[in-house]
């Protein structure tokens, strides 16, 4: 049973994060590890003393906040006994990739937790990174390769996530799975849109090996319904496959489209990401889109800004503004968020740490440029909610100095040209993949998970929903299915 005075006895602790005039000379990750041979790393026994403030409540508030479904309780006591065997495989039982998840899930069973009523949550989400850190060192992760094999070949599109957690499951069920990746490397956002100083892609890769080993297959440079010399058609990939898992993503990025958007230096989010992972992968030495030297402004308060503040950061800009629509968060909950919600509230993440301004409640309200055709300014002006509505206040406009201009406010839905237009498959009113209660799009056979078919979430969710789709595939091939079914549509649009 648990340590009934843990939490009594130990205050809430996280590790240490490198110095930020340290880190940002590099890409590495933000935290010490023992994997870089760092100094002064979070040692085990903090560790288990953290997982000895677990109640086991009664009722753990904490899996209302988990899509996984994870047993924490379980595997924090497993944790606190130094049993690191019992606790990965509680911890497997329900999460493919807590390594994942440990890293870039912003933790709501954390915002669940019992003692969160007091601001003091159990450190769930490192306790996990340090059950499969130890499992990894230990040995404890290996190969679950299927004993016998059904004959039938599945295809999943895209791999990040939810791609990755559905072909997991479907090739443990004994089904041949191929993964199609269109990037020239595996792992989606999880390689070239999360920044290696939040998760270094070694972490990705040691688990690829794992899903190679236990016989899933990836194919990359490939892109389903594309015109390129190796692409698939998807006359050719119903015609192989028996059944096609669409994993691609929420994809298509939310413009801004103010005067001035067509001068060059405003971008995507994802379209200078990307470039930032390859020059921190050692792919790229001069990227085409860098914030080196350059005033740089990021339109969007989210994570995807902040991934784009820490790059920049990194790049070595000059300055650094983030902008955001809506007012500052509160420091603690408003009346209307109360416990056991997701606490709504101000987060200083490891990138506003190392530096830049963050403005909040104000509006771009045009770009300009100079004489070559290139951003050099924004024009930006308060705004206040009147009625459920933004509305300018008046005398407040300023110019924001801006060389670069990168736009991170989220996505509208998955991409219709290519794969969802070759396949004939409907998008829902919220341009999302269209689909019923077992995870089947329009067209039968074909099956959508993650973003492609939720709209953009968090890394859980996609996770979750990837092996729930795995079930249903494995159920419409079979007849029956031995695998977990943690949700489905229904259960998230109730969520």
């Amino acid at each position: 049973m648990a340590d009934s005075t843990g939490f009594l006895k130990y205050e809430r602790a996280l590790p240490p994060r490198r110095p930020v005039d340290v880190r940002i000379l590099d890409w590495k990750d933000v935290y010490l590890s023992r994997q870089n041979g760092e100094d002064g790393v979070y040692p085990v026994a903090a560790l288990r003393q953290q997982a000895a403030r677990c109640m086991d409540c009664g009722i753990p508030f904490c899996h209302h906040g988990c899509p996984l479904g994870n047993l924490i309780p379980e595997w924090n006591d497993l944790a606190r006994r130094d049993d690191w065997r019992d606790a990965i495989e509680r911890l497997h039982a329900t999460n493919n990739f807590p390594e994942f998840t440990g890293k870039l899930c912003p933790a709501p069973c954390e915002g669940s937790c019992v003692l969160n009523l007091q601001d003091s949550p159990v450190t769930i989400k490192q306790i996990e990174w340090e059950i499969i850190d130890q499992a990894f060192e230990r040995g404890h992760v290996e190969p679950q390769a299927p004993a016998e094999r059904t004959g039938k070949k599945v295809a999943v599109v895209g791999s990040g996530p939810a791609g990755l957690a559905a072909a997991q499951q479907l090739t443990r069920a004994g089904h041949d799975v191929t993964v199609y990746e269109r990037a020239d490397k595996v792992g989606g956002l999880l390689r070239y849109g999360i920044p290696e100083f939040k998760m270094e892609k070694a972490v990705l890769d040691r688990r690829l090996d794992q899903m190679r080993a236990e016989g899933t297959r990836f194919v990359t440079g490939v892109e389903v319904g594309g015109s390129g010399e190796r692409d698939l058609s998807a006359e050719q990939l119903r015609g192989e496959y028996d059944a096609v898992v669409v994993a691609a993503g929420s994809t298509i990025g939310r413009d801004l489209p103010a005067p001035g958007r067509e001068l060059d230096g405003i971008h995507l989010a994802m379209e200078f990401l990307p470039f930032g992972n390859r020059q921190a992968l050692g792919e790229l030495d001069d990227p085409p889109i860098s914030a080196k030297g350059l005033d740089v402004v990021i339109i969007g308060g989210g994570d995807t800004g902040a991934d784009c503040l820490g790059t920049s950061h990194r790049q070595g800009a000059r300055s650094v503004t983030q902008l955001e629509i809506m007012p500052a968060p509160p420091d603690q909950r408003a009346e209307g968020n109360p416990w056991p919600t997701y606490p709504m509230i101000m987060r200083i993440s490891s990138a506003h740490e190392e530096g830049g301004e963050r403005l909040y409640s104000v509006n771009t309200e045009r770009f300009l440029g100079d004489e070559q055709g290139r951003v050099r300014a924004l024009v930006i002006h308060e705004v206040e909610r009147v009625d459920g509505r933004f509305q300018k206040v008046e005398g407040t406009e300023r110019e924001l100095p801006a060389q670069l201009v990168l736009l991170a406010m989220g996505f509208t839905g998955v991409q219709r040209e290519g794969l969802v237009e070759a396949l004939g498959l409907e998008v829902d009113g919220r341009g999302n993949v269209a689909r019923d209660g077992e995870f089947m799009t329009t067209v039968p056979g074909v099956f959508v998970a993650g973003d492609a078919g939720r709209g953009q979430s968090l890394i859980v969710w996609a996770i979750a929903e990837g092996r729930a789709a795995a079930g249903a595939v494995d159920s419409w091939l079979t007849g029956s299915s031995m695998l977990p079914r943690p949700v489905t549509p229904t259960a998230v649009a109730l969520r």
